[in-house]
């Protein structure tokens, strides 16, 4: 326990750029990825083991379960930082967006739309299966986004620069 975890995200991912030359999300090491506000991430070293960072003032009643509240494409957004973030699963969470996408996209905001594909580009890139990438770039450039919502879009990845070449301008 910390008593603030971003500046310890701060320091493993400048280590980790400057070892590897880019952020490792998946196999070991890695590290899970950090938004702002959150209260934990975890390391996996080079043998597998997991360290946990967690904030002191965490709240107790912190739900890591998924909202109750949420629905549509928010809903499948949150079961897939779930999946990613907390069990380690990105195959699931590439799943669960992909699936999401296709059931509820029409439905969904713009914004909701944007976070989907930048998250499946985001675990195409770490599950090195960069094929769809693309066509996922090619629909996520077409979304008319606001100045905030391409920073929030920029802020739901751990690497923003894996989105420069698809984000559109903002209007």
């Amino acid at each position: 326990m910390v008593d603030a975890v971003a500046p310890y995200h701060a320091a493993f991912t400048e280590a980790m750029r400057a070892t590897y030359g880019r952020m490792l999300a998946k196999g070991r090491p890695r590290i899970t990825r950090y938004r702002p506000g959150a209260s934990r991430f975890s390391v996996v070293d080079p043998s597998g083991n997991t360290i946990i960072f967690i904030r002191r003032d965490e709240p107790e009643d912190l739900d890591y379960g998924g909202s109750t509240e949420l629905s549509g494409l928010a809903r499948v957004l949150d079961n897939a930082r779930i999946l990613r973030e907390f069990k380690s699963d990105d195959r699931a969470a590439f799943r669960a967006l992909n699936s999401g996408l296709r059931r509820h996209g029409d439905a969904a905001s713009t914004l909701d739309r944007a976070l989907a594909l930048a998250g499946l580009i985001e675990l195409s890139t770490a599950l090195e299966e960069p094929e769809r990438v693309p066509d996922w770039g090619a629909r996520l450039r077409r979304l008319p986004l606001t100045a905030d919502e391409r920073d929030r879009v920029c802020q739901a990845v751990a690497d923003p620069d894996q989105l420069a070449p698809w984000l559109p301008d903002a209007t």
